[in-house]
């Protein structure tokens, strides 16, 4: 084996074995910071907004996006966050976050309307440019995702009757609506969920998936053309109402892919919150033993082929057989999951909360 095999290798069994020991603990009350052998460990982050958007860079390296325009960055593996909101963006609600590195990085802020924007850092969050505002009433942008550093869409609940998609050349410095030609009709009610960043997802240079909800059934679109034409799938994961459906998507490449959701109300049941496909979403399996509740948020683990972490409000969940089964591992509060090349995974949720997964 070549050295840089087995530098793989050895970030393998490393990161599984951290997934791993959140099995081999006693899972963490709500609110709790877990223990090393738990492997979440919640980081100082100094204010309470909460962080729907999340970046991994690796494993010194993330950003989150959240609300009250909140921005941080750490390049200290979350020893230190810098406050690098942009200035003015308190009424934004950031939902997602793209960082390309610990200097360049792209947020979306959600809503109807203006509210609705694209603002970019080259400068590790000195100073931002707005590069995109909706100026259409009629639009909601949830989330976005980038291909490589210059090629990145972002999408839009359907206008009518269809979902539109932005598209950016250079890295999102500048934006342009998409033709609807490619794009099927949404259903009644239909739409996407900005709770996670995790709405449209890429893998590779060409395929993306987009996840929506609250039409009659939960579906996923997938473009393997950078969003010019789209075909639609159902989902096992039950919608038939404006709080369920299809929360989040991870493809660890262009063919196997997870999908989490479920009900995001508190006192409502989510019993088949997890989907898996081989086939690049073109059907979708029921998870024979999913999630016990609602998850907004869900991430492979790197170079494995069989492990993923999905968390939300009650806690994360392990899987370690590619979705079919899943395994509540901590009841801590996280509402997005990101993982890293170089084997580091993140977490960030409300009242602050971002935790890193600690090695044993």
């Amino acid at each position: 084996m070549t050295s840089k095999g087995k530098t793989r290798r050895m970030m393998s069994v490393g990161l599984i074995g951290a997934a791993l020991a959140l099995t081999l603990a006693a899972p963490a009350r709500a609110g709790e910071t877990p223990t090393a052998a738990a492997g979440w460990q919640l980081t100082t982050t100094g204010t309470d907004a909460r962080f729907r958007g999340l970046a991994a860079v690796d494993r010194d390296t993330a950003w989150a996006a959240g609300s009250k325009g909140t921005v941080l960055r750490t390049g200290d593996g979350g020893r230190t966050w810098r406050d690098v909101s942009p200035p003015g963006a308190g009424e934004l609600e950031f939902r997602d976050v793209e960082a390309f590195d610990g200097r360049r990085a792209v947020v979306l802020a959600i809503g109807e309307g203006e509210a609705s924007r694209v603002l970019r850092t080259e400068d590790g969050g000195v100073t931002w440019t707005e590069s995109f505002r909706n100026t259409d009433p009629r639009a909601f942008y949830d989330c976005m995702t980038f291909f490589d550093h210059r090629h990145g869409l972002a999408m839009s609940d359907p206008v009518d009757g269809k979902y539109r998609i932005l598209s950016t050349r250079d890295g999102g410095r500048s934006w342009q609506v998409l033709p609807d030609k490619g794009m099927p009709a949404a259903q009644a009610g239909e739409a996407g969920f900005a709770a996670s960043g995790q709405c449209l997802v890429s893998s590779g240079p060409r395929d993306v998936w987009l996840a929506t909800g609250g039409g009659a059934t939960a579906r996923v679109l997938h473009s393997a053309d950078r969003g010019l034409t789209w075909t639609a799938a159902e989902s096992t994961i039950p919608a038939g109402d404006p709080a369920r459906g299809v929360f989040a998507l991870a493809f660890r490449d262009r063919a196997h892919g997870l999908a989490v959701g479920g009900d995001y109300r508190k006192d409502q049941p989510s019993p088949q919150a997890a989907a898996v496909t081989g086939n690049a979403g073109r059907t979708w399996r029921q998870a024979a033993t999913p999630p016990p509740a609602y998850r907004s948020g869900v991430a492979w683990l790197p170079h494995t082929k069989s492990a993923a972490l999905a968390v939300g409000p009650t806690g994360t969940d392990l899987t370690t057989d590619g979705g079919r089964t899943w395994r509540t591992v901590d009841t801590g509060s996280y509402d997005t999951v990101d993982c890293t090349r170089d084997g580091a995974c993140w977490a960030s949720g409300e009242k602050g909360r971002i935790a890193r997964l600690a090695r044993r």
